[in-house]
């Protein structure tokens, strides 16, 4: 029987590994798909299109910073290499575009370059600290340990990067510049509404946390009153900011890259952000009645704004 199990348990770490092995391989195969897409009418530096390059350094910066991760086990600078990849990939495609583009730098392209630097910058900060105070990241507890699962996290990190912004980069490094036009001004409007939207629910959240009061009680106040999950919105509004901006830019198969805020929304309600959350929560308070109420009232992701009160109207009698 002993030896059974041990079959056993050897053959699901093998198809557990090869599972992860082969799922690295299917997200490196989906980005390269959609590169090819975008590339098209785009800037190429000695025949090699400047947003496949921009693709490639993504990952490779994935896989490069995974090895010590995986040797000292630790995730503490796995959110601080994503900003680091955005940055550096942005940077990238701008630079590609000074030295090999047809025309100077147009505005449109500047700006998406520094909308993006500007939230990676923002967000990485925020994310390190957080993570420095807290000692680890939970998610990565039972990952870490597992060299082809682990790869397979950075992996999709290198897959978040390039997805949320290809749109922008594809932008970027298209040969095509367009002239400064409403979509220019709706996009940036629209990323400021959503930057600030989830920079407020983030430093309310880090004040509520800071109470020592509030230890293991969950924040409904702010803009936790009116959604579970706040940030999340902001970060999801933004992107499809940075998307509308890019829109008159793309020609052809380049419209394909419109995938990157629909994949923010699908990452973040049904694959690592608000599920994981949510589990959690109802584990921890699911018992509450002040949560269940909570819960019940108040939408997971689109704020429920509460309705604008009028005057009445005063009358005046003889």
């Amino acid at each position: 029987m002993g030896l059974l199990l041990f079959v056993e348990n050897m053959i699901i770490k093998y198809l557990t590994d090869l599972s992860a092995y082969v799922t690295s391989v299917i997200v490196v195969s989906i980005a390269a798909l959609i590169c090819l897409a975008g590339a098209q009418d785009g800037i190429q530096i000695n025949g090699i299109p400047l947003l496949f390059i921009c693709m490639s350094v993504a990952f490779l910066m994935q896989w490069i910073a995974f090895i010590p991760a995986y040797i000292w086990q630790t995730e503490r600078f796995y959110d601080l290499t994503g900003s680091l990849t955005y940055l550096t990939v942005t940077g990238l495609a701008i630079f590609g575009k000074s030295m090999w583009g047809h025309s100077d730098i147009d505005i449109r392209s500047l700006l998406l370059a520094l909308l993006i630097t500007v939230w990676a910058l923002r967000l990485g900060t925020f994310l390190f600290v957080r993570i420095l105070k807290a000692g680890e990241d939970r998610r990565f507890k039972d990952l870490k340990s597992s060299l082809p699962i682990f790869l397979r996290t950075w992996t999709l990190q290198g897959l978040w990067v390039f997805l949320t912004s290809v749109s922008a980069l594809t932008a970027i490094s298209a040969i095509t510049v367009h002239p400064v036009d409403i979509t220019l001004y709706t996009g940036t409007a629209i990323w400021i509404f959503g930057f600030v939207f989830e920079v407020i629910a983030d430093y309310q959240k880090s004040r509520f946390r800071a109470n020592k009061d509030n230890v293991d009680q969950f924040i409904q106040s702010g803009l936790w009153s009116i959604s579970r999950h706040p940030n999340y919105f902001g970060e999801i509004t933004l992107w499809v900011g940075v998307t509308i901006i890019a829109l008159p830019v793309l020609r052809g198969w380049q419209f394909v890259t419109l995938i990157s805020p629909f994949f923010v929304f699908l990452l973040l309600t049904r694959v690592s952000g608000i599920p994981l959350l949510q589990a959690r929560a109802d584990e921890k308070w699911g018992h509450l009645q002040t949560y269940q109420k909570y819960q019940e009232n108040t939408p997971a992701l689109w704020p429920k704004f509460p309705p604008i009160k009028s005057e009445p109207e005063s009358r005046s009698g003889n």
